[in-house]
């Protein structure tokens, strides 16, 4: 850790330094539970509190007044590259007409492996994680089926990238931040590894959009994904969002060519043809309300200093680090600045049980097996006496071994 004091800060001192913090007021834009310790937002954000306000705006005004006027009137047409751009201008490093907000991450994510496997003719390998996010595996997988002579290829990790590179590798997809372990890779330095061997870099963004700064253009990134529901607050299932790099817009096909991508979709044509830009990459008509719930979380974004946001979210991981490091568990996230992202991976054994105490407490954070207990921070809105508070409950759980009751080992549907 970069720290060096030997004394942990008291929760006094947490609290001043809150008071402190530009961000801190923030926090009142969010509807946060009394009597709860959330550390769960990289798994769905907290809701904010202009949402419902505004969806009930949408709903009573644009849906139920101006009815499919809308579409022109409130500009539903347009949201998906309107919120692009913002989020593109923002939080992503984008320049304007490289990102489109539409679709699940899966959905995006078949949409720009499609496109990047045909924008390398003769080649035929797709390079992932082995420790991937599961959808990321399996939609590469299902897509290598549907090209002749296509194949995935698994590394252990991008260190071991060299070792699979070559002459006929077309497309290499990484996640910029491992969801078990919170370990963050160097865009621009791996896109380049990728590049220099002839192939296209695809980055799942899940865990990074929202929790830091990302710069796409200048790391030369070809395509990304990246989901609207964790640390971008757009709401359980909020619609996700794709880049694709304007240098290939002009000869990108992705393999969903639905009626939103089409170059004139109003002309009602029985053939396809590819709409000029990123909204090649659209497909089916807008979920509005989606895109409304995850517009008035942009608007929250966008009085936040992305620079701030990493700071803050680097000194909570570091005084979670720092309270816990005494405690035994052992943590799999790097120490390292430049190599973490917003979370900290606690290994125990027993993980599961313990979360589910702490969750009893109203400490939220979630388990990922076989032994990770998953802390997010989220620095609009996450406190560092919060914080405190969540690692002395952590300790008084492993001390009290109250984790061991019964009613902490039954599983739910979702663990």
């Amino acid at each position: 850790m970069t720290t060096t004091r030997t004394v942990p800060p008291t929760r006094d001192e947490c609290a001043a330094r809150d008071a402190a913090d530009p961000l801190h007021p923030l926090r009142e834009q969010f509807a946060l539970p009394e009597g709860v310790l959330y550390l769960d937002g990289n798994s769905l954000g907290a809701l904010p509190r202009r949402t419902p306000g505004h969806l009930a705006k949408v709903v009573a005004e644009e849906w139920g007044t101006g009815l499919i006027r809308s579409w022109n009137d409130a500009g539903w047409f347009h949201q998906p590259g309107r919120l692009g751009d913002r989020l593109g201008a923002h939080l992503l490093g984008a320049a304007a007409g490289q990102v489109v907000v539409c679709d699940s991450t899966s959905v995006n994510l078949f949409k720009v492996l499609g496109a990047a496997l045909r924008l390398r003719p003769g080649r035929h390998v797709l390079v992932a994680e082995r420790d991937a996010f599961p959808t990321d595996l399996y939609i590469a997988d299902g897509l290598a089926g549907l090209h002749p002579g296509a194949r995935p290829v698994l590394v252990d990790s991008a260190a071991r990238l060299d070792d699979v590179l070559d002459a006929d590798t077309a497309v290499v997809l990484l996640s910029h931040v491992d969801y078990r372990t919170g370990e963050l890779l160097d865009m621009a330095a791996v896109t380049e590894r990728i590049h220099r061997a002839g192939a296209l870099a695809v980055w799942d963004l899940c865990h990074t959009a929202g929790a830091l700064p990302i710069e796409l253009d200048a790391a030369g990134v070809d395509f990304a994904v990246g989901c609207g529901y964790k640390y971008l607050n757009g709401g359980p299932g909020a619609p996700a969002f794709l880049y694709a790099a304007e240098r290939h817009h002009p000869d990108a096909r992705q393999p969903l060519t639905g009626w939103f991508g089409h170059a004139r979709q109003f002309d009602f044509e029985p053939g396809y043809r590819p709409a000029e830009g990123v909204t090649r990459f659209l497909t089916g008509t807008p979920p509005v309300l989606g895109l409304a719930a995850l517009e008035s979380s942009l608007d929250v974004w966008e009085l936040a200093d992305p620079a701030a946001v990493r700071a803050k979210s680097l000194e909570l991981s570091d005084l979670f680090l720092e309270l816990t490091a005494d405690l035994d568990v052992a943590s799999a996230t790097p120490e390292q600045h430049a190599r973490r992202g917003s979370q900290v991976a606690l290994r125990h054994p027993e993980g599961y049980r313990i979360v589910q105490a702490l969750i009893a407490r109203g400490v939220i954070g979630d388990f990922r097996a076989p032994d990770l207990m998953r802390f997010g921070f989220t620095p609009l809105y996450l406190s560092r006496a919060e914080v405190h508070d969540a690692a002395t409950a952590l300790r008084e759980v492993l001390a009290s071994g109250e984790w061991r009751e019964d009613r902490f080992g039954r599983r739910g549907d979702v663990t």
